[in-house]
């Protein structure tokens, strides 16, 4: 163990004197999180004050004096549409959708037909579409009115149309609903862990062999399982400290919400942060064995470089899981690494009871990931010195 900690705090050391990529990598670690949070709440903010608005575009107003009364009574502003609104709705310069009313729309009307109106939008138009489900609303609101009105003239109750009253009961509670919101913060969190973990394992095994320096480390007299045991020590504590820093880094990037509404819902703490790190450390020893396994097989360090990225990929596309999967959760969930973790934060986010078997098999599975990738390491040094 004293061979170990020597070799651990000389890896230590040279892991943080590459002070460039340790900047790269902590600042993009505890950035993303508050960046993330700061363009979500732009966007939503945008949503919610093009919302608060009620504004709708209309061409042809002045053929349809009756749903500009309605418009009016419901408090929203009508704004004449531009004639070339189908061009920028095709460009996307124009935000909003396009109520089309005909000529003969309040001839039709007062003769009890039913005139056509189209409302105009674009699919690859984000702004106009997002505000399709509100003009559609307000419009079918207009025509149960004038179809209340009708039977109403004629002398029919107007509750025999209702034949079933249907009310909506939504059981997700307040912790589950906020949940859907911090579902990123997991994946984040996870992935700027791996890139952190990723250069200092390359760094630490193709990269001294690159330089020249794995031979005379392998030449001296401490045993292969020191060497090994004080690089993964050093690799996994830049993963573990990269863990930390990104799930701290989302307390203070509460504070870019620029909505109110999201700002209420987003529930992100101490608490959650305590058991993200807690879920997390296992796995970030287990990856950075699995990422020194990889990389001391390589001769160059772009080789090691490139290896770790497929690796990663492959890693990143486990949480991917838990949205393509339609039946919730499975057990064989908690016996996958990344994936694992993934479920139990987001156990977290929605304040869900975590069995201690359901957390005890993620830190076996990593803890065998580790010792398997590890002792790949050590034959292969073995080998290495031999040759």
């Amino acid at each position: 163990m004293n061979g170990a900690w020597v070799v651990y705090l000389k890896e230590l050391v040279d892991a943080l004197r590459d002070r460039r990529t340790l900047v790269t990598v902590l600042l993009s670690s505890v950035a993303v999180g508050p960046l993330v949070l700061f363009l979500v709440s732009t966007l939503v903010g945008g949503i919610e004050k093009r919302a608060e608005a009620r504004n709708v575009m209309v061409l042809g107003i002045e053929h349809a004096p009756t749903l500009a009364n309605y418009f009016a009574r419901q408090t929203y502003t009508v704004q004449p549409a531009p004639a070339d609104f189908e061009e920028q709705l095709r460009k996307s310069r124009l935000g909003e959708p396009v109520v089309v009313v005909p000529a003969d729309f309040e001839a039709r009307l007062a003769a009890g037909e039913a005139p056509l109106v189209e409302v105009v939008t674009s699919a690859a138009n984000q702004r106009a579409s997002i505000g399709m489900g509100a003009v559609l609303r307000l419009l079918r609101g207009f025509s149960q009115e004038q179809a209340l009105l009708r039977v109403a003239t004629r002398g029919v109750a107007p509750g025999l149309l209702e034949a079933v009253r249907v009310e909506e009961r939504d059981l997700a509670n307040a912790a589950t609903r906020a949940a859907q919101l911090a579902a990123m913060v997991p994946f984040l969190v996870l992935m700027a862990m791996l890139y952190g973990a990723l250069n200092a394992a390359v760094d630490t095994t193709a990269g001294e062999r690159e330089r020249g320096s794995l031979e005379p480390l392998l030449m001296t007299p401490a045993a292969r399982a020191a060497l090994v045991l004080g690089k993964w020590g050093a690799v996994a504590s830049v993963a573990m400290l990269i863990a930390v820093l990104s799930c701290l880094s989302f307390l203070p990037g509460q504070w870019l919400l620029r909505s109110e509404a999201l700002a209420a819902m987003f529930r992100f703490g101490l608490r959650e942060a305590a058991w993200f790190v807690a879920l997390l450390l296992p796995l970030a020893g287990g990856l950075s064995a699995l990422l020194m396994a990889v990389a001391v097989r390589c001769k160059s360090f772009k080789e090691a470089q490139a290896n770790g990225t497929v690796l990663l990929l492959v890693v990143s596309m486990l949480p991917l899981v838990m949205v393509f999967n339609q039946e919730g959760e499975a057990p064989w969930h908690l016996w996958v690494p990344a994936l694992a973790q993934s479920t139990l934060m987001a156990r977290v986010l929605r304040a869900e009871a975590l069995p201690l078997a359901d957390v005890l098999w993620p830190v076996l599975v990593s803890g065998a990931l580790a010792a398997t990738s590890l002792t790949y390491v050590a034959a292969t040094l073995r080998a290495a010195a031999v040759k």
